[in-house]
C-alpha cells in the first residue's frame, strides 16, 4: 500500500496518509515499548527542530531532535505560516499567472510539509499515547486549514481565471496538466458550492476527520487487546520452534512471563491458524481477528462505520454526485463504479467456483482423517496447507529457512531493481532513526550518483498499525530542489534474540510489493510537488508495486537470494518447481476473501444519507449475498469494523479497495509486454526496465494514467493474463 503524507491535502494533491498521550516524551531512539519514554529536560535555548529544514542529506529527518512535544507548535507555526502564504496569493493585486499563483502555491507550506510527513508516519508506525492525543487534535485542525485553502473565494477565482485562459499561455505538458489538476481539485472541494453548502462541507469533513482518527485508534487498541493468551505449549503443537519462541517473546515484552501471546494482524485470517492442530484454539484465533470492533466497549467501531459512510455520502451530494463511489471514482482511472464492479462481479463466478472446489478438497481431507464436522474459517488454512502438501508435496516450513530477511532483501528485492533500474544501495548507519528497527539505505543511479534515501522498518510492534505501506519523508521535486527520502513499513514478527528472521512466501511477496511503491517514489522525475512518484489516482497507484511482485520468480533473482541460511544452499530444484506449480493453489479462497472486501467497500459508499442501517455487520452480509460472493468458510479478507483502508482517511482507499484487482490487471498486462519484447534475452533485462522508468515510474501524475499506459503497453490493457495467473481462467 502507498501512503502519502496528509500535508499534501493542504497543497493540492491526495491526502493518503496514516496516523499516534499525555506526557511530552522523546522520541528520539525510542525503545519497542508502548511505555512513554521520560518526558525531555526543559532547555528554555532549544529551538523547534521543525522550524528549519533538517541540515541533513536530502533534508532527511532529524529523529535524534524531535520530540513529541515539538509536533503541536510546529503544525500550529506551519498552518499559520501557510495561509499567510496563501492569502498573499489569493490577495495578490496583479493579474493571476501560473507562476504568481500556482507555482507560487506549489512552493508554500514548507514547515507543515516537514512536520506532517514525519509526523503521520510515525503515528502509523510508532503510535505512543502521545502521538494519539497530537494525532486527535491536529485532524480537525488541518481539515479546516484544508477548507480554509480550497474554499478560498478569491484563489479559486484566480485558479479558475488561470485554468479558463491556460491555453494561450504556452505552457509545457507538465505545467498543463498542473493548472488542469488545481481545477478539479477546488471544484471537488466544493470552491462552486454556496456559502452555506460550504460551511456544510467544512462541518462534514471536520467530523470526517475525527471519526476516522478515532476509528483508527480504536482498531489498534481492539487488535492490542484482542490478542490471544495461550498457558500451556502443548496447545501450540505445530507451530514452529521459532514461531513458538517469538510467542513467548511477544507475551513476556506485556508482562506475561511463561506464557505465549499470539498477535493479531490486520486481516481476518491470521498466519498461526496454518500450523495449529488444536481446533478449539484455531477457533479463539480466528474469532478474535474477526469480532475485533464489534463485541461492544470502547473500541467498538459499528457506530463510526455508520456515521462516516452517511457523512460521505451527505458530503458527496453537495457536491453533485449521487453518492460517495460515484464521486471517488469520477476521479479514478475507472471512472465509475459500475466499471469497478464490472471487473469484480466478472470474477465473481469463476472464484467462488473455483473457492467451492477448494473447500470440497478440504472437506474430503477432514472426512478421511475422521473429523467430524464441517470446514470452518479457522480450518481453511491448516487443512489447505495439508492438501497443499498431499497435492504438491509442498510444506511451508521447508520454505521458510530460504528466505532469511536480509538476504531477500539485499539478493532479491536490491539485486532486481540494479537489474531493471540500474540502481545501487548503500548501508547508512551515520542517519538517526525513530527505532533501532528501522535502517537506512542511500540509493545511486547507473553512473554512480547519489540520488535517494530510503528507510526500512519491518518488524512489528504493538504500537505500529496493521499491514504494510510507503511513504514520503521528502518527494521529488526538481522545482523544489528535493531528492526523495522514502519508507517502507511491513509487519514481520520479530525472531526472539539471536534467531535469524525468516520470511513466509507472502512475506517475500509484500517486501517485492512494497518495494514496487518505493521504486515509484525514488525514481520520480517531476517538476512539481504535485505530482511527485506514487501521487497518482488510487487505481494506478498500486500498479507499480504489483508488477513489481512479478520479479520474485524471475530465475537469475531467486536464485539469487532464496539460499538456506544456515548453509547457503540454493533452494533445491524440485522444492522450486513445487512452489511454480502450486501457484495457483487456494487462488480461489484468495480471490473471493478479496472480493468480498472490495464489493463490501463499494456497497458502503453507494449509500444515500438517508438509507438504515441499523446493523452495520448485516449490511456487510447482505451486500456479500447480493453480489453472491458470501461464502461461509470463507470470510472477507477484511471485515468492516477493522476495515483500515476505507474507513480511515489515513490509508485513502475508500471506494477504492477495487484498486488492488484494477491494477493487477495492468501489473499483469505489463508483464506480458516485458515477456513479449524480451527478444532472445532474459524477461528481467536493463533497457525494457530502463523503458519501464521512463514512461511509467518516473512520471508520478504528470498525465492521464490511462493514456500514460496505453503509450507504454501500446494498447488497452487485458484481464487474461491476471486470469491465468490466478487460475481462473476457462483452461483450468
Amino acid at each position: 500500500m502507498s501512503i502519502r503524507p496528509l500535508v499534501l491535502a493542504v497543497t493540492a494533491s491526495l491526502a493518503l496518509s496514516a496516523c499516534g498521550g499525555s506526557e511530552p516524551a522523546s522520541t528520539s531512539q525510542p525503545t519497542d515499548s508502548s511505555s512513554e519514554a521520560p518526558a525531555p529536560t526543559a532547555d528554555v535555548a532549544r529551538e523547534n527542530p521543525f522550524f528549519q529544514p533538517s541540515p541533513l542529506q536530502y533534508e532527511a529527518p532529524q529523529f535524534d531532535k524531535y520530540q513529541e512535544a515539538d509536533y503541536m507548535p510546529a503544525f500550529e507555526r506551519g498552518m499559520a505560516e501557510h495561509q499567510a502564504e496563501i492569502e498573499a496569493i489569493a490577495n495578490n493585486e496583479e493579474a493571476p499567472t501560473f507562476d504568481n499563483t500556482l507555482v507560487a502555491m506549489e512552493k508554500s507550506g514548507a514547515l507543515l510539509g516537514r512536520v506532517a510527513s514525519v509526523f503521520f508516519n510515525l503515528a502509523a508506525s510508532y503510535k505512543t499515547d502521545g502521538l494519539k492525543e497530537i494525532e486527535k487534535e491536529i485532524a480537525p485542525k488541518l481539515a479546516a486549514h484544508s477548507d480554509a485553502i480550497y474554499l478560498n473565494q478569491k484563489l479559486w477565482e484566480r485558479v479558475k481565471a488561470i485554468h479558463d485562459e491556460s491555453d494561450a499561455q504556452g505552457m509545457d505538458a507538465e505545467s498543463q496538466r498542473l493548472v488542469e489538476r488545481y481545477y478539479t481539485n477546488f471544484v471537488r472541494a466544493g470552491a462552486k458550492l454556496s456559502d452555506a453548502d460550504k460551511q456544510k462541507v467544512r462541518d462534514i469533513n471536520a467530523q470526517l476527520a475525527e471519526l476516522s482518527t478515532d476509528f483508527g485508534n480504536r482498531v489498534v487498541e481492539d487488535g492490542n487487546e484482542s490478542s490471544v493468551v495461550v498457558d500451556n505449549v502443548a496447545e501450540l503443537d505445530g507451530m514452529s520452534e521459532a514461531d513458538i519462541s517469538a510467542a513467548a517473546a511477544a507475551a513476556k515484552s506485556r508482562g506475561l512471563d511463561g506464557k505465549y501471546l499470539i498477535a493479531l494482524q490486520n486481516t481476518t485470517t491470521q498466519p498461526a491458524l496454518a500450523s495449529l492442530t488444536n481446533r478449539d484454539l484455531r477457533q479463539r484465533i480466528f474469532e478474535a481477528a474477526f469480532n475485533r470492533g464489534r463485541h461492544g466497549g470502547p473500541n467498538d467501531t459499528r457506530e463510526i462505520i455508520v456515521k462516516m459512510a452517511k457523512l460521505r455520502a451527505e458530503k458527496a451530494q453537495l457536491l453533485g454526485y449521487p453518492n460517495w463511489a460515484t464521486y471517488i471514482l469520477s476521479d479514478n482511472m475507472a471512472k465509475t463504479p459500475e466499471a469497478a464492479l464490472e471487473l469484480l462481479t466478472g470474477i465473481v463466478e469463476p472464484a467462488v467456483k473455483k473457492a467451492r472446489g477448494e473447500a470440497a478438497d478440504i472437506q474430503k481431507l477432514i472426512d478421511a482423517q475422521g473429523g467430524d464436522f464441517k470446514v470452518k474459517p479457522w480450518d481453511w488454512d491448516f487443512y489447505a496447507e495439508q492438501v497443499r502438501k498431499a497435492n504438491y508435496d509442498l510444506d511451508e516450513s521447508a520454505i521458510r529457512p530460504y528466505f532469511e530477511l536480509d538476504r531477500v532483501l539485499k539478493d532479491g528485492v536490491f539485486f532486481a531493481a540494479t537489474k531493471l533500474y540500474g540502481i545501487t544501495f548503500k548501508e547508512r548507519t551515520d542517519l538517526p532513526v525513530y527505532s533501532p528497527d528501522v535502517r537506512v539505505f542511500e540509493v545511486f543511479n547507473d553512473k554512480g550518483e547519489s540520488f535517494a534515501l530510503i528507510y526500512l522498518d519491518y518488524y512489528k510492534r504493538d504500537i505500529k498499525r496493521g499491514g504494510a505501506w510507503m511513504n514520503n519523508f521528502v518527494d521529488q521535486s526538481h522545482l523544489l530542489g528535493r531528492n526523495p527520502v522514502v519508507v517502507n513499513n511491513l509487519n514481520v514478527p520479530k525472531p526472539a534474540e539471536g534467531q535469524p528472521t525468516l520470511l513466509s512466501y507472502d512475506n517475500v511477496n509484500t517486501m517485492f510489493h512494497e518495494f514496487g511503491h518505493l521504486l515509484h517514489g525514488i525514481l520520480s522525475d517531476v517538476n512539481y510537488p504535485m505530482f511527485s512518484g506514487t501521487s497518482t489516482p488510487r487505481d494506478f497507484v498500486e500498479f507499480p508495486s504489483q508488477f513489481n511482485e512479478n520479479w520474485i520468480f524471475e530465475p537469475e533473482v531467486f536464485a539469487n537470494f532464496a539460499k538456506h541460511y544456515e548453509t547457503g544452499e540454493p533452494m533445491p530444484a524440485e522444492l522450486v518447481e513445487k512452489i511454480r506449480k502450486s501457484s495457483t493453489f487456494n487462488q480461489g479462497y484468495a480471490t473471493v476473501e478479496y472480493l468480498a472486501s472490495a464489493l463490501q467497500d463499494i456497497a458502503w459508499h453507494q449509500i444515500t444519507p438517508d438509507t438504515e442501517i441499523a446493523d452495520p455487520i448485516k449490511f456487510q452480509q447482505d451486500a456479500l449475498e447480493g453480489f453472491g460472493i458470501a461464502m461461509d468458510e470463507v470470510p472477507p479478507r477484511y471485515g468492516s469494523t477493522y476495515f483500515n483502508h476505507i474507513f480511515s482517511d489515513a490509508t485513502g482507499y475508500s471506494a477504492g479497495y477495487y484498486a488492488y484487482l484494477w491494477t493487477e490487471v495492468l501489473a499483469q498486462d505489463a508483464f506480458e509486454w516485458f515477456k513479449e519484447n524480451k527478444g532472445d534475452g532474459p524477461v528481467m533485462n536493463r533497457a525494457n526496465g530502463q523503458i519501464f522508468a521512463d514512461k511509467i515510474l518516473s512520471r508520478g501524475g504528470t498525465e492521464d494514467v490511462h493514456k500514460l499506459y496505453v503509450d507504454f503497453r501500446g494498447k488497452e490493457p487485458s484481464v487474461e493474463p491476471l486470469l491465468e495467473k490466478r487460475g481462473l481462467n476457462d483452461s483450468n
